[in-house]
């Protein structure tokens, strides 16, 4: 008999498939990988950072998502040890985002956010925002191993003579981070983020705050060089085990290439003269979430498009690193699908996070070394909603399960590190704009660990594709299934299985019912803690032989072929 919380959970989420992938079933097209012996490198630092699959969490929504000492959030902590088992160590958290820019500290608050939401600016997060001392206290529930960055106001705080109240929390806010983040054993405190996206300063649908006028590449460094410099006295005096401010910012943080300030044009008028600069961050949003044509099949489910958004970043960056080779290692330290928070159908389905899967590897392949996802309360593409609110429920979300993909496509990133390839069909890119293959080698790439698919053709069982009505069963589609094969000639004679671990749902529109490898995180399962499904199928293998090992793969689904499983 099914222990009670197991047969609740049977009857709460939506039933998968026993057996998903009949060995017997037909495929619908059959694709063949050559997979190289060694990493073959395509970027020149290769490694990517423990903890690679992060986050970035709205400062206007750390409260909810950590609590405070008197009640923690225990179930963000759950899902955070989550992927901490998976990948070595837990995420590092950067917490900023759009409303750092508008946050001033006031010692006489009460409470630990005060903030007003003006429709017209934005309907998701306060544009008007006071924090008071308890806001701190959040820094101090998640776990002693969690390292955070801190994002400082900028926008209002650059100088000052520009807002002087901005200026003086500032100053007291670097104080209090360095009190909760610095004291007893080592330090919690990574990195500072001074400014988020200051390239929209003067342009930002949520209110601009700074002139167009006054606002370009130099005016920017002058403000960032008074700024760092007057943080770093007070790092002197308030927190000295940090040491000097090399080393010690994720920077330039802007939204995007293309915009008005330009990261190449900051860099060449001195931006990281002094070395403050520790990462090259940058953010990215795949597209809008109002705008015109956006769909999960075209937008989101679609590798042509996250490569070539992917790429135009890794262009930029390569472009200053050509004038300036110590450049830091770049990562994204902002991103997600859709910007505006994403939308309802489209951010929280089971499609994005196969996205999810596809854009942080890709991302990994071609030199990025760590990826923040964002996250925010009520925010249609969250990993998770960490509190009940009046217009989302609290519960693990689609996009968590690409983290967990991810970091056990990645592995324990603590004992060994790792580097990912993207494999190409041979002979034939037919295909190849709605699915993506990687090899995951450690061992400074000469052992193939791991190799991914992610099949990404859209498969919906609901009427309008919004996972909310779904189709009555005799009319539910035939679920196409696609075969992958693996071409190894360097394997030799030896026969061996390998482990199969397939990340499911009923859909690309689904948005329950979600499994890797037969888990599910859940808060209606155990509180978000891992529980084994008795409705999934577990514990496949297939067989390398003769140098060639295949694999079936239904629509809307990934694969991940661990060779050290």
């Amino acid at each position: 008999m099914l222990p009670f919380h197991h047969l609740l959970l049977s009857l709460l989420l939506p039933r998968l498939t026993t057996n998903p992938i009949n060995p017997s079933s037909p495929s619908h097209s059959h694709h063949q990988y050559p997979v190289p012996r060694l990493y073959t490198p395509n970027t020149t630092s290769p490694d990517v950072l423990e903890s690679f699959t992060s986050l970035s969490i709205e400062l206007s929504s750390f409260p909810s998502y950590a609590g405070n000492l008197s009640h923690p959030n225990y179930f963000s902590k759950t899902l955070l040890t989550n992927l901490a088992h998976l990948s070595g160590s837990p995420p590092y958290i950067r917490v900023g985002g759009n409303t750092q820019d508008y946050a001033l500290y006031s010692p006489s608050l009460t409470v630990a956010l005060n903030g007003t939401i003006n429709p017209a600016r934005s309907p998701d997060y306060p544009t008007s925002l006071t924090i008071g001392p308890s806001f701190f206290e959040s820094y101090l529930t998640l776990g002693d191993n969690i390292r955070y960055t801190h994002g400082l106001n900028f926008g209002l705080g650059g100088n000052i003579s520009h807002h002087p109240q901005a200026w003086i929390s500032l100053l007291e806010t670097v104080g209090l981070v360095c009190d909760v983040l610095t004291k007893g054993n080592g330090t919690k405190l990574y990195m500072w983020q001074y400014g988020n996206e200051p390239d929209l300063y003067s342009t930002s649908a949520q209110g601009p705050v700074r002139s167009r006028e006054e606002w370009d590449e130099v005016r920017y460094v002058r403000d960032w060089r008074n700024g760092t410099a007057a943080i770093e006295r007070v790092v002197r005096e308030r927190c000295p085990e940090l040491g000097g401010g090399r080393g010690r910012y994720l920077g330039p943080d802007f939204g995007g290439v293309g915009n008005r300030l330009s990261a190449r044009k900051a860099w060449e008028v001195g931006l990281n003269e002094g070395g403050e600069i520790g990462l090259f961050s940058t953010h990215k949003f795949i597209s809008g979430a109002a705008t015109p044509g956006v769909t999960l099949q075209h937008t989101l489910l679609n590798h042509t498009v996250t490569k070539r958004s992917v790429d135009a970043h890794v262009v930029e960056y390569d472009a200053i690193r050509a004038k300036d080779p110590s450049v830091p290692p770049l990562v994204f330290g902002e991103a997600n699908s859709l910007y505006n928070q994403g939308r309802p159908g489209l951010s929280n389905t089971f499609g994005a996070a196969l996205w999810g899967v596809d854009f942080q590897l890709y991302s990994a392949s071609v030199g990025f070394k760590r990826v923040h996802m964002h996250q925010g309360t009520n925010y249609r593409y969250a990993a998770w909603q960490p509190v009940e609110t009046e217009i989302a429920t609290k519960g693990t979300k689609a996009p968590y399960y690409a983290a967990v993909f991810v970091a056990a496509a990645l592995g324990d990133l603590v004992r060994r590190s790792a580097r990912v390839l993207s494999l190409s069909p041979d002979g034939s890119t037919a295909g190849s704009e709605h699915e993506a293959v990687y090899g995951v080698y450690t061992h400074a790439g000469s052992v193939l660990a791991r190799l991914v698919v992610v099949n990404m053709r859209g498969y919906n069982t609901t009427v309008s594709g919004d996972g909310l009505e779904p189709y009555p069963p005799s009319d539910v589609p035939e679920r196409p299934v696609r075969e992958y094969t693996f071409q190894m000639d360097w394997w030799g004679d030896c026969d061996r299985k390998i482990a199969v671990r397939r990340l499911m749902a009923n859909g690309s529109d689904a948005i329950t019912g979600i499994s890797y490898d037969g888990w599910t995180y859940d808060w209606e399962a155990d509180e978000g803690r891992p529980v084994r499904l008795g409705n999934v199928t577990v514990g496949e293998t297939v067989e390398v032989h003769g140098g060639l090992v295949s694999v079936k793969v239904p629509d809307s689904s990934a694969v991940l072929l661990d060779f050290e499983g």
